[in-house]
Formats: structure tokens, sequence, C-alpha cells
């Protein structure tokens, strides 16, 4: 198979749009941006998120979490292993009752609270870099969006 010289793969066609192809591309570069940070505290900003729910939700279900964080259980779970090896949440069966509450331990909180600083030195270059006015029309913009994305039409 010949190959292909890099002007002659820039001359082809463009793919048509691909909204979640983009958005992708978007959610790893601010991820990369917010893992950078992070790394000094040995956390993954998906884990800072992770633990930044439980702080809000008071120890909700997975049910619970899963729905807030736009997640499957099988996901959530997944992610959420390594934290509870590390001593940061605990999982816990209610007495009766099939429903498992997650909640961050004191390890847990230290350690989130260790981390803030950090995420936060990401949100402002993230803020300085899109402007912070920008920054809240997409908020706003996605938002939007999430409720759209989640209505019979859609499929859910």
């Amino acid at each position: 198979m010949p190959r292909t010289s890099r002007s002659e793969h820039r001359a082809r066609p463009e793919v048509p749009a691909c909204t979640c192809g983009r958005l992708r591309r978007l959610t790893r570069r601010l991820t990369a941006v917010y893992d950078r940070a992070l790394a000094p505290c040995g956390l993954r900003v998906t884990q800072f998120s992770l633990m930044s729910n439980l702080l809000s939700l008071h120890a909700p279900t997975l049910s619970l979490l899963a729905e807030a964080m736009d997640m499957e259980r099988t996901t959530l779970l997944r992610n959420l292993r390594p934290l509870a090896a590390a001593g940061w949440i605990r999982v816990e069966s209610r007495a009766n009752t099939r429903r498992r509450e997650v909640s961050l331990t004191p390890a847990g909180r230290a350690k989130w609270a260790a981390a803030r600083p950090r995420w936060r030195v990401a949100q402002d270059a993230v803020n300085a870099t899109l402007g912070d006015s920008e920054v809240v029309r997409l908020h706003r913009r996605v938002d939007r969006y999430l409720a759209k994305l989640r209505s019979p039409d859609m499929g859910e």
C-alpha cells in the first residue's frame, strides 16, 4: 500500500464535522491541563471531579452519583475502585437494603482539600485563556445542551 505524504494528507477534503469528535478533542485538551495541575497531588481530574460530587451530594447512592455525573453505573464503579483502594472513599450498604452509599473518608477529604488549590490553578488558566465571559457562556450552553440531550427525542 503506497504511503501518503503529509502534504497529500492535508490536501484531502475534510470529513464532515462531527460534534462528538470535536467535543472529545476539546475535553482531551482540557483534561490534560487539569491533569498536569493535579499530578503533584496524585490525582487526575476525573478523580477530583468524583470527589467534588461526593462532597456536594453528601453520601449519595451509587445510582444518584451516576445520574449526577451522567455516567453508567459500571463506569462509575470502575472509576471509584482506585479511590476506594487508596482509602479516600467508602462504599457502604445500608442495613436491610440493597442501596449502596458512597462517601469521602477523612483521608479523602484531606486529599481533596490538598488538590483544590492545584485545581484552581488549572481553572484560572482555562478562564484566562478563554476569557471569563466566554467560560460563563460555555457553561450556560453546556448546561442547556445537557438538558436537551436528556430529552425523550434523544432516546433517553
